[in-house]
């Protein structure tokens, strides 16, 4: 299906391809002399510039005994060039010019990936072009890599998705690629080549020399600049890729046979919970993606309105989640895939949710294929592809790239989204795989935990496997209960008017107070950039009563949870129309978002509001909801180390946030009637933060609100009253003491992860412009040179990262490392010993490195939002931090423009350095139980106070004053 090469230098103007309405990029399709197929884009009102490079290579065609090759060459070719010889300088200049790279492996490809600002595009491309013209892979580089291999699969060992997914390859034909373990790991790439002989950089030399071909690549360039100038660049760079006429690999055949089908996998989860897959091997959707029979199915099957499968088995209590469509496919094989998140009760009745889902599939079959919600999908598909988002060039170009190697020209933007041929019997053909005979079940649960037998042999998961006939799914078909499974109504959220609103207010380019009240503020920004018909409107809940104890700070995340689960059978329709909607838990309350097409959004919002003014605790549901909580609340240990740091840190740091087990201890007494108790006196007082954007008028804005006021605070029995002046509180952060180094030390949650991780925090200053861009360009310049050294030298582990950090407007910057290999006190030794080093590379940074920095980071200021969604969660941070500086951009670049080197070092003496007198250090530190032992290094840094208590610890400390302290009295 890929597009057929043209003689060599044929150029092909793309006019045909099939664009978005509202696209006015320029594209091109080239084909270099060296048979690589590129694709063009032209967009002069880009920030950013990128490239993806798509390679018709991946795991499946890793060699016999070396597995997880491919994936190790994609991480090998980061490191260095014949033409840019120094280690890691790709990825240095990449993060140093304001932009970010990444690859990733798949079964049939490799795709490499950047973006970068636009004025650095040039050497960046050049740079990324040696990637496939003359790449080196030392001895040194390739043991040492081989370790970061190893990592990246330690950390995904107890990933319940890593594990399921590799058991449902390792239960499939020996023979067929699909079967392989792709990642690989210390095992695969060195012990066990070194003991029969093989070499692993020969092989990977020789992996590369015969696989990497022009001839199998397809390459997206995104630019600002003319095409014919992108064009003359991509020629000049890439046409010394060589050309081996490569054949583009296939794997025929379907790697499930018969003794594969028609199975009951059990299989024993990290996590507690429940979950059942049923899968089908079927045709690929890709051979008839402009007929979309998997996404019809997928449509009915995880449809969530009145009458599906989901909603039946939700109303039994027996199911938290539902999804349905093709996923693992290729050209050659792929699977449909039902996935049901369990309720310990409906793990108790799978036999008869398993009967009901053939019963649906039977229903299906019964009422044949309908014109009508083809063509409602189709309109939606449609619409959604005309109006969509502007996406990052980085998203962009790997979509296309990836679209290259599968579609013909014309929909290499389109890809499979947008189905238009109606087409019965190719959507008959796929649901009559869909049978008894053809299906894999699996089905996950901890009460399986002993009844096992079999073992899988890359990550360890225990599982049994029986074998079920079609009989007896016959026998659960007409045992399971007899409930009204019936099609979807159409759909009435479709919207309709799709016309954009003429707003007065053309000259606001950041949000306006366009009301105040006693009960509420109303912040207002129309759509003076994007032009789509769609709006954002957000309504946080202050809620005192909230938060003010373990109980109610739980019983009120149940409330958020049970509104999303009243309201899903009205509003999925709206969600498939491309209207979302969330009602969700904050520190302080909660929050009301609604985010898409304006048309209908009105009518949404006060069918939300409505709910959260009539809301009637139904025990069933409380029961099921608190079970839900309750298995989340148990899985904490299961996070990652890593992730287990962040939340000490953030428990540390915030004043009032109550710790898990105390939540989960609370949770197991909880009973309906104490929601029924609480959940007026949650809503008695309350102040409602608004900000409406998009394609929405300000009156119309204001009207909505006032709708909400009315129905909350107005009447004769109003549920709610204004805030005390008193009770206007705000989240505060400690303040740390300077000169001192905390330290607080965790064994991880999990016995069995033999991960540890540090998160090294250096707390800076409260939200000052002048203060924020001498840490912003202190982190911008460490960032890379952290990563090499941690990572890429000294290895530590495959999550190294060095990132700022921002608790309601308090600065900092972070280091997180997670490491098998070594203990968190040798990790922050580690840590203290870069920072010395990183001393010299400042004060030596030469002035124009320092000014490309400086530049790097302006460009990365003044880029500009790309969507309503971002330009949106960018203002609100602002509201909700209680910052309000919504010009920040403008004031910093003014800053930046002014700063000197000196006063950079200046401030990273006083702030950063190790051993600065002002330095304030928080050393979050938790460790696996193999490194229980572990002893302080004797550099480890002096001023080391231990943290034993950490509510003894907030106690004691001074909190920063808030932003926020006057939210009810800010003046019009």
């Amino acid at each position: 299906m890929a597009v057929g090469k043209e003689t060599p230098a044929e150029e092909v103007v793309a006019l045909d391809l099939i664009k978005p309405r509202n696209d006015t990029r320029n594209y091109k399709r080239i084909i270099l002399p060296n048979s690589l197929q590129v694709l063009l884009i032209s967009d002069p009102d880009t920030d950013k510039c990128a490239a993806s490079m798509n390679v018709g290579v991946g795991s499946f065609s890793d060699p016999e005994g070396l597995e997880g090759l491919a994936h190790f060459l994609e991480h090998m070719l980061f490191y260095a060039s014949e033409k840019y010889p120094l280690e890691d300088s790709y990825s240095t200049y990449i993060s140093e010019h304001g932009g970010r790279t990444n690859a990733y492996t798949s079964s049939e490809h490799t795709n490499y990936f950047f973006d970068v600002n636009a004025d650095c595009f040039e050497e960046a491309l050049d740079r990324f072009a040696q990637f496939f013209i003359k790449p080196l892979m030392s001895a040194d580089a390739t043991t040492r890599e081989i370790k970061a291999v190893d990592s990246e699969n330690q950390k995904n060992l107890l990933s319940d998705a890593w594990r399921i997914n590799q058991l449902q390859k390792h239960l499939s034909a020996e023979g067929h690629p699909y079967h392989k373990f792709s990642t690989g790991n210390w095992d695969t790439l060195e012990v066990r080549p070194k003991a029969r002989g093989v070499d692993t950089r020969d092989e990977l030399l020789k992996f590369y020399k015969e696989n990497y071909s022009a001839n199998i690549m397809n390459l997206v360039v995104y630019a600002k600049e003319s095409l014919d100038k992108i064009e003359s660049s991509v020629l000049g760079k890439f046409q010394e890729i060589r050309n081996i006429n490569r054949n583009q690999l296939r794997f025929p055949g379907h790697p499930c046979s018969s003794e594969h089908l028609q199975v009951i996998v059990k299989t024993v989860p990290i996590k507690t919970g429940h979950k059942l897959r049923v899968t089908w091997p079927v045709t690929p959707g890709i051979h008839h993606y402009m007929e979309g029979p998997s996404r019809y199915l997928g449509h009915l099957i995880g449809h969530e309105g009145e009458g599906s499968l989901f909603y039946i088995l939700k109303k039994l209590g027996w199911a938290n989640s539902l999804s349905a469509g093709e996923s693992d496919w290729t050209v050659d094989f792929s699977f449909f895939k039902v996935v049901i998140d369990l309720s310990d009760a409906g793990h108790a009745n799978v036999e008869h949710i398993i009967g009901l889902l053939f019963k649906y599939i039977s229903l299906l079959q019964q009422s044949g294929v309908c014109k009508w919600i083809f063509d409602e999908l189709s309109a939606i598909c449609e619409m959604t592809f005309h109006y969509q988002d502007k996406t990052p060039p980085i998203d962009y170009v790997v979509k296309c790239s990836s679209n290259m190697q599968l579609y013909p020209l014309k929909d290499w933007l389109v890809g499979s989204s947008l189905p238009s041929n109606f087409a019965p019997g190719v959507i008959q053909s796929m649901l009559n795989e869909l049978t008894p005979n053809n299906v894999r079940i699996f089905w996950e649960s901890t009460n399986f935990e002993g009844h096992t037998q079999l073992t899988e042999p890359w990550y360890g998961t225990a599982y049994a496997v029986e074998k079920i006939t079609s009989s007896i799914i016959q026998e659960w078909m007409d045992k399971a209960p007899e409930e009204h499974l019936h099609l979807p109504s159409p759909n009435v959220f479709i919207p309709t008017d799709l016309s954009i609103k003429n707003v007065q207010e053309k000259q606001v380019n950041l949000p306006v107070m366009l009301r105040k009240s006693l009960y509420s503020r109303l912040w207002y920004k129309p759509d003076t950039t994007f032009s789509t018909p769609k709006a954002y409107v957000k309504l946080d809940f202050y809620c005192p009563f909230s938060g003010n104890s373990p109980e109610a700070n739980v019983l009120t995340d149940i409330s958020t949870r049970l509104l999303m689960d009243y309201l899903n059978e009205y509003a999925y329709d709206a969600q498939v129309a491309g209207l979302y909607y969330a009602i969700s838990h904050t520190d302080n309350g909660f929050q009301v978002t609604l985010t898409g097409y304006s048309h209908k959004l009105k009518i949404l919002l006060e069918t939300v509001i409505e709910k959260i003014t009539t809301f009637e605790v139904k025990p069933d549901r409380f029961y099921v909801i608190k079970e839900l909580v309750a298995k989340q609340y148990e899985n904490f240990k299961f996070q990652q180390p890593y992730q287990q740091a962040m939340y000490y840190c953030s428990l540390l740091l915030k004043d009032q946030s109550w710790p898990w087990n105390d939540e989960l201890e609370v949770l197991s007494v909880l009973q309906p009637e104490d929601l029924t108790r609480l959940y007026p006196q949650i809503l008695s007082r309350t102040f409602i933060e608004c900000y409406a954007a998009g394609n929405i008028e300000s009156k119309e804005a204001e009207l909505m609100i006032q709708h909400v006021e009315n129905v909350l605070f107005k009447g004769s029995k109003p549920l709610s009253q204004a805030l005390f002046p008193s009770q206007h509180l705000a989240n505060r952060i400690v303040n740390l003491e300077k000169g001192i180094n905390y330290c607080y030390t965790k064994e991880g949650l999990n016995p069995s992860d033999d991960n540890s991780a540090l998160l090294h925090y250096i707390q800076v200053h409260q939200d000052d412009f002048k203060l924020n861009i001498k840490l912003q360009l202190v982190a911008l310049i460490a960032k890379q040179p952290a990563f090499h050294q941690l990572r890429s030298v000294e290895q530590l582990g495959y999550i190294t990262v060095l990132m700022q950090r921002n608790d309601s407007g308090i600065r900092g910057v972070q280091f997180i490392i997670q490491s098998t290999l070594k203990g968190p006190k040798h990790i922050e030794s580690r840590v203290q010993a870069f920072l010395k080093t990183f001393e010299s590379k400042l004060y030596e940074m030469p002035d124009d490195e320092f000014k490309s920095n400086v530049n790097a980071l302006i460009e990365m200021k003044l880029e500009k939002h790309k969507n309503l969604r971002e330009e949106s969660g960018y203002f609100w941070r602002e509201i909700q931090d209680g910052t309000l500086k919504f010009d920040r951009k403008e004031y910093e670049v003014a800053e930046l423009k002014q700063l000197t080197k000196a006063e950079v070092i200046q401030f990273f003496d006083q702030y950063i350095k190790a051993g600065a007198p002002q330095k304030k250090t928080l050393s979050v530190q938790v460790y696996a139980t193999t490194h229980s032992t572990e002893k302080t290094p004797d550099d480890g840094e002096c001023n080391m106070v231990d943290i034993d208590d950490v509510f003894s610890f907030k106690r004691s400390k001074p909190l920063y004053g808030s932003f926020k302290g006057g939210i009810g009295h800010v003046k019009l």
